[in-house]
């Protein structure tokens, strides 16, 4: 299952709850009522994330994490010959796009690890 089946999962059962018990009025008060705001009040609302049983976290990768990741999957070459030779470690990665943050989605004991 990918993250986008567990999120639309998440949601579904989500404006299913809504609509059966009534609870439509919560989403005039605040209540998230598209799944970007969903998203987002899971990402920072500890409390409604454990309610709706979704949880989303995002944090930066460290530089080492970074260069695990490119040796890993092969994204960059540690010392290239394009012009490369005076940028920092960072400028490296970014220029072969290696990833910068580790996201981790839980849903029903489910856990989806992915990186943007």
């Amino acid at each position: 299952m990918s993250k986008e089946q567990i999120i639309d999962e998440a949601y579904l059962n989500y404006g299913q709850k809504i609509i059966s018990e009534d609870l439509w009025m919560l989403v005039a008060i605040g209540w998230p009522s598209t799944q970007e705001q969903f998203i987002n009040k899971c990402k920072t609302d500890t409390e409604f994330s454990e309610k709706w049983g979704l949880k989303i976290e995002e944090r930066e990768l460290s530089d080492e994490e970074r260069y695990t990741i490119a040796r890993q999957y092969g994204l960059c070459p540690k010392y290239s010959n394009i012009g490369l030779e005076n940028c920092t470690e960072e400028e490296h990665y970014n220029k072969f796009n290696v990833p910068t943050k580790l996201i981790t989605i839980t849903h029903n004991d489910k856990t989806i690890e992915s990186y943007e």
